[in-house]
């Protein structure tokens, strides 16, 4: 990341993400703005990769919201109790998960990385995912 922010004074700032971050979901993520990188206090936008051919592990977020926005490539992000539902996104879409709904993306590209930004409002650069094991959602 091109800056870490060490003075109290508001600022703007420009962010360059550096290196992916290792995350629970077995997914690369770029971080951009969070509280780390630019002194965030209610919101978190990275880059997020699919592999081709990749997915998620399956997860939900217990307390915050997640907007995504699909730049390249096509997701279907299965969801709901026991990951019986489905959404396909593709390259201009934006897709929202609220709180407490499990999900889990899949590229489903064998050849193409797919791409997205991805915000959620809460600044931490670190992932808050809860596990989830669809198999085992009685609903």
């Amino acid at each position: 990341m091109s800056n870490v922010l060490h003075d109290a004074e508001p600022t703007v700032v420009r962010v360059r993400p550096g290196n992916a971050m290792a995350t629970s979901q077995r997914l690369p993520y770029f971080v951009g703005i969070s509280a780390g990188t630019a002194r965030a206090t209610g919101l978190s936008m990275y880059l997020v990769v699919v592999p081709p051919g990749a997915h998620a592990e399956p997860h939900y977020h217990a307390d915050f919201e997640t907007a995504i926005y699909q730049l390249e490539g096509r997701v279907e992000t299965r969801y709901g109790p026991g990951l019986r539902e489905s959404v396909i996104t593709e390259a201009g879409d934006f897709l929202f998960i609220p709180p407490g709904v499990p999900h889990q993306p899949f590229n489903l590209d064998e050849r193409v990385a797919a791409r997205a930004i991805v915000a959620r409002n809460q600044p931490d650069e670190h992932e808050r995912v809860v596990p989830y094991d669809p198999a085992a959602d009685p609903r």
